[in-house]
C-alpha cells in the first residue's frame, strides 16, 4: 500500500476495513478469481430499465442497446470526447481489423498475445482490434513529427473494439467481447516529459471519475527501479487522491509499460473493474518505427502513453448501475445522474383534459434542452407515479385542476421531497442540475401511449 504521506506497507500488514471498497479491491487483485459465480444485479437493472440486453443472435458478450441505453452511451461518449479535446487531443478514425502478418502487428502479438477475434478475407488472416493502438501507431509512424509537437495526443472513440474473453468471465456490462473504448495515445520525448503528462492525465481521470459520482479506488503498478527513482512523484499522486492506493512493484517488466495506474470501481459482488487508466509504454515507439526529429536534428523514438480517461463506455454504465444497486441495498432510491436520465421530467396529467397543456409544457421544456415526456395513458395518477418511480425518472410533475388554477406544478423530486413550482422555477431547477453537461433530445416518443415495450 502507498499512503499519501509517502509511506509503504505490505498488503498483508495493512489494517483495512474488510468491508471497505479498497479492501475488497485488494482481495480481488490478490485472489485473481475473474469468473462470475452469480449474475451481478446490474444485469437485471439494465434489462428492466430497457437500456441494454443480451443479443441471442450474436456471440456472447455482444449486446443490443435499446433507445434509452443508446442515449446514455452517446452522452458519455460526448463527455469524454470533450475532455480529451480540451486536453489538446486530435481526433482520428482507424480500421476495426488488421493484417495478422503485418510486420509490426506480428511482433506485437507474438510478445503480447491477446484473446482475438480472427477472420479470413479470402485466404488472408486478419484480427479485430481490441484497442485503437494499432491504427494510431500506424498513423504516427507515417507522420512527420518534431520535438516541438510533443506531447502529441491522438484520440479515437474506438466504436467498436473486440476481445474474445473467456465465457466464464463475461458478466453483463462488466466484461464484454464487443465494447466501445475511448482511446488516446500520447507521444512524449523522454521519461521526464512522460511523467509530467502522466500526472496531467491522472488529474483528468480523477475529474472524470468524480463527475460520475461513483466511489473508486486506485491501483498503481511500476517497475521497482523506476518507482525508486521517482518515489516523490508517486507520493504526490497518492496525496492528490487523498487516500491509500494499491501498489504493485515488479523487478522485470512483464509487458510494454514501465508504469501504469487504474481507477477501479468495486461492485456489489466485490469484483473490481478498471475504469480510467494510463500507461507509459517504453517499447512500441520503436516496434512501430515511430520517430520524431529532436532539437539537434537526430531522429528518436518517442515513449507512448496509452490512455483511456473513462475506460470503456459500457463499463461506465455498469459502474453506475452497480452503484445504484448498492444504494438500493441500503434502502435508498436508485438513480442515475440527472444529465444521464433518459427522461429528466415526466408530466402527469390527472385526466385526459389536461394532456394538451402537458404536451405544450413538454414542448417548451424540450426547446430549452431537456428530455420531457407525458404520461397520457388511461391510468390513475397513482399508477403513473409508481411507473415513473420504477423508471427512475428524477422529476415527476402532476398537473390537474388544482395546478391549472394555481399556475404551479405539483413536483415529486426523486432526491427527496415534494413542492409546488411554476414552470419557470422548474426550468431553473433543471438548469441547475444539468449544469454544463452534454445533452441530447428524448430518445422515445413524448407520449407514453405511443411507445413500444422492448423488454418484459
Amino acid at each position: 500500500m502507498l499512503y499519501p504521506d509517502g509511506s509503504l506497507e505490505l498488503v498483508g500488514n495493512a489494517k483495512l476495513d474488510r468491508r471497505s471498497p479498497l479492501a475488497r479491491m485488494v482481495g480481488y487483485e490478490t485472489d485473481k478469481q475473474r469468473t462470475a459465480k452469480q449474475e451481478p444485479p446490474h444485469i437485471k437493472l439494465m434489462q428492466q430499465l430497457e437500456l441494454v440486453d443480451r443479443e441471442p443472435g450474436s456471440d456472447q458478450g455482444n449486446l443490443r442497446w435499446y433507445p434509452k441505453g443508446v442515449l446514455i452511451k452517446r452522452l458519455l461518449e460526448e463527455k469524454v470526447g470533450r475532455l480529451v479535446r480540451s486536453a489538446g487531443a486530435m481526433e482520428v478514425e482507424t480500421p476495426e481489423m488488421y493484417d495478422y502478418h503485418h510486420p509490426c502487428m506480428e511482433k506485437y502479438l507474438a510478445r503480447f498475445p491477446a484473446r482475438q477475434y480472427r477472420l479470413l478475407s479470402g485466404d488472408k488472416p486478419y484480427f479485430m482490434r481490441f484497442a485503437a493502438c494499432f491504427g494510431q501507431f500506424l498513423i504516427a509512424s507515417d507522420a512527420q513529427i518534431s520535438y516541438r509537437h510533443l506531447p502529441l495526443r491522438l484520440y479515437e472513440l474506438a466504436h467498436s473494439s473486440y476481445r474474445r474473453e473467456k465465457s466464464g468471465e463475461l458478466a453483463g456490462l462488466r466484461r464484454l467481447r464487443g465494447f466501445t473504448m475511448p482511446d488516446m495515445h500520447t507521444l512524449v520525448g523522454d521519461l521526464p516529459q512522460g511523467l509530467e503528462e502522466f500526472g496531467y492525465q491522472y488529474r483528468l481521470s480523477m475529474e472524470w471519475m468524480d463527475s460520475l459520482g461513483v466511489p473508486y479506488e486506485a491501483a498503481m503498478r511500476a517497475q521497482q527501479e523506476f518507482f525508486d527513482e521517482n518515489r516523490d512523484f508517486y507520493t504526490g499522486l497518492a496525496k492528490l487522491l487523498g487516500r491509500p492506493m494499491l501498489l504493485e512493484l515488479f523487478d522485470r517488466r512483464y509487458a510494454y509499460f514501465i508504469t501504469k495506474f487504474e481507477f477501479n470501481v468495486v461492485d456489489t459482488q466485490g469484483k473490481a473493474a478498471a475504469m480510467s487508466t494510463v500507461q507509459i509504454d517504453v517499447e512500441n515507439g520503436k516496434r512501430f518505427n515511430i520517430e520524431y526529429v529532436d532539437h539537434d536534428g537526430s531522429r528518436r523514438h518517442p515513449y507512448v502513453l496509452h490512455t483511456s480517461l473513462s475506460g470503456s463506455i459500457d463499463r461506465n454504465l455498469y459502474a453506475l448501475l452497480e452503484h445504484a444497486a448498492a444504494e438500493m441495498a441500503r434502502g435508498a432510491k436508485p438513480q442515475l445522474p440527472f444529465w444521464l436520465a433518459p427522461t429528466q421530467l415526466r408530466l402527469l396529467p390527472v385526466s385526459s383534459t389536461h394532456t394538451d397543456h402537458c404536451l405544450k409544457l413538454a414542448q417548451t421544456f424540450a426547446a430549452a434542452g431537456f428530455r420531457v415526456d407525458v404520461d397520457d395513458r388511461d391510468a390513475g395518477i397513482g399508477r403513473k407515479v409508481r411507473d415513473g418511480e420504477k423508471e427512475w425518472v428524477p422529476l415527476l410533475a402532476i398537473y390537474g385542476e388544482k395546478e391549472a388554477a394555481s399556475g404551479k406544478l405539483a413536483l415529486r423530486d426523486r432526491t427527496g421531497g415534494q413542492s409546488e413550482l411554476s414552470p419557470e422555477a422548474l426550468q431553473t431547477l433543471m438548469e441547475e442540475r444539468q449544469g454544463e453537461e452534454p445533452h441530447r433530445p428524448l430518445p422515445l416518443p413524448v407520449r407514453l401511449s405511443l411507445r413500444p415495450k422492448f423488454y418484459g
